[in-house]
Order: C-alpha cells, then sequence, then structure tokens
C-alpha cells in the first residue's frame, strides 16, 4: 500500500453560486450557498486516500469548532491526524464565488498559516511519518519557510517530495533541486519562471516539472522529449474548484504504487476528469473503484 504523508493547508470553503461576479461596490443577487470541507493540503490528502493510500495529514486547524468538524471529516475519509496541530488562530478558510463551473477564491490562512517549522520538526524527530512515506506532498498556502524546510529536510533523507506551487510564489532555485515532482498549473509556471520558454523549463527539468493545462492535460519531459498527456473529455462541467488538487493527490498515488511518469499523469488527469463533474472541492474526488469503471481505465494499473 501505498504511504503518503500531506503537509498543507485544512480549511473550510464558503461557496457561493451565481450567474455573474460582482463589479466593484455592485450587488448581485446569487444563486445558492454552501460549505464544504477544503484546504489544498487537505483536498490532496482526501484524493490519495479515497483511492487507498494510508495517508497521514500534517497541518494546524483552530480550537474553533470548524477545527473540529474539519479533523472529523479527515478522519472520515480513513486520514491519520494524530499530528495535526491545534492553535489558537481560527481555521482556514476559503470564499469561492462560482460562475458557469469556473471559480473564484480568496483564501484566509488563519491556522494554516501558524504551522511553523519546529511543528514539523517535532514529527520529523519521530522519525517513522516523514521517513517511512513512499511520497510526501506540499503546498503553498503552508507559511514559505515550514515548506522551504520540509523540502530540505525530506532532500536530506531521501525522502520522494512533490511540491505543488499554489497559489504561486518565488522559490529558490537551489531547493528547487531537492523536489522530486514540481506540478504547478501554467499561471503558476509563468510566475515562478517569468519571461522562460516552457519549452526550454521542460527540458531543463525532465521527469520532474509536470505543467498541468486544464483541459488540455498536461505536458512533460521524459528526458529524450516533451510529452503531452491529454485530459479526459467531460460533456458537462459541474464545479472545477479541487481538481488541481485531485490531479496531485492521484498522481501522487499512482506514481508511490509503481505506475511510470505518464501512466501516472494518465491516472491523475483520469481521477480530475471525474473530480469536476461534481461540486465540491473533496466530494467530486474518486475511489479506485469508481475510476475502474471507467472506460479509460487501463486493466495493467494494477494497483494492490
Amino acid at each position: 500500500m501505498a504511504k503518503i504523508t500531506v503537509v498543507g493547508s485544512i480549511s473550510t470553503d464558503f461557496v457561493v453560486e451565481t450567474d455573474r461576479r460582482p463589479l466593484m461596490g455592485e450587488t448581485v443577487e446569487g444563486k445558492a450557498f454552501s460549505t464544504s470541507f477544503g484546504g489544498k493540503g487537505a483536498n490532496q490528502a482526501v484524493a490519495s486516500a479515497r483511492l487507498g493510500a494510508a495517508t497521514t495529514m500534517l497541518g494546524a486547524v483552530g480550537v474553533d469548532s470548524f477545527g473540529e468538524e474539519l479533523l472529523g471529516n479527515l478522519e472520515d475519509n480513513g486520514i491519520s491526524v494524530n499530528n495535526v496541530e491545534r492553535v489558537t488562530h481560527s481555521s482556514g478558510s476559503a470564499f469561492i464565488t462560482l460562475v458557469d463551473g469556473d471559480n473564484s477564491i480568496i483564501y484566509v490562512p488563519g491556522a494554516n498559516g501558524a504551522y511553523a517549522p519546529e511543528m514539523l520538526e517535532s514529527v520529523i524527530e519521530q522519525g517513522t511519518i516523514i521517513q517511512s512515506s513512499d511520497l510526501v506532498m506540499v503546498q503553498n498556502e503552508t507559511p514559505v519557510e515550514t515548506v522551504n524546510f520540509l523540502i530540505s529536510k525530506c532532500s536530506e533523507l531521501n525522502v520522494p517530495l512533490l511540491l505543488n506551487p499554489a497559489p504561486a510564489r518565488e522559490i529558490d532555485r537551489e531547493l528547487l533541486e531537492k523536489v522530486t515532482f514540481l506540478t504547478p498549473n501554467e499561471t503558476e509556471c509563468d510566475v515562478l519562471f517569468p519571461g522562460e520558454d516552457r519549452s526550454t523549463l521542460l527540458e531543463r527539468y525532465p521527469n520532474k516539472l509536470i505543467v498541468t493545462l486544464g483541459s488540455k492535460g498536461a505536458v512533460f519531459h521524459d528526458g529524450e522529449r516533451i510529452q503531452t498527456v491529454p485530459s479526459l473529455t467531460v460533456d458537462k462541467v459541474v464545479d472545477t474548484t479541487g481538481a488541481g488538487d485531485t490531479f496531485n493527490g492521484a498522481f501522487a498515488f499512482a506514481h508511490a504504487s509503481g505506475l511510470t511518469m505518464k501512466d501516472s499523469i494518465r491516472f491523475g488527469n483520469l481521477a480530475a476528469g471525474l473530480s469536476i463533474q461534481k461540486p465540491g472541492a473533496q466530494t467530486g474526488a474518486p475511489t479506485l473503484e469508481q475510476m475502474k469503471e471507467h472506460e479509460d481505465f487501463e486493466k495493467e494499473w494494477n494497483f494492490k
């Protein structure tokens, strides 16, 4: 069984559906309001756990009622939360406006911003969680100093690490060399590497840099040439929230389970394509059985 540790954000999503986004100073009427569980870290943990990975979550929630519910949801999805910190900050939140299936998001870190390097170091000193992981995942909704500390430690311990650089921010090139996988979307790639040609970047980071392209799939360099891996064709998009997180969680599960780079991306694209046909950042993440029912699932993907 693949063992995946996710270091990242755990939040509540507040979602408003409307026909159009308001202009400055304008009020528009919404069609629906809902709350759901989110946070890029939690989304990716749920995606990998639903597929069958032994998943551990590291991060922080508040001592408020939202924190209790967030932990309960992770546990309901079979994720270990024994080392999630409780802090005095409010739990993290995201305010999502949904128009015609596309989203815009305001993220409030709250407790997620309080997850400090020393909290992570205490986990590493236990010598069991990070060190026994087949893959560690982290995103940028965690403080930069904590992310940088994790990258350096995983490199020292020879533990593979996937950095999903969302939201985008600059990263030291020395640290980038220590990352096993880097999975920006097009916009994030432009922020990370301003003014640089994508083909040149892919060639510079073979089998490391995976640029996700939404409905156009994803691209990477296999050491010989650039490979384009198409996305799943979807008749009706319901909600794109969390699609990238589902891709990352599914890719991590597939690669940690022994699939090749290209097949892991294909698997991630399939999972993401299924996820956008349901509402919510986490509720759309498929199980392995749901994946197997789809015609694009390859029989040679023999997961134990």
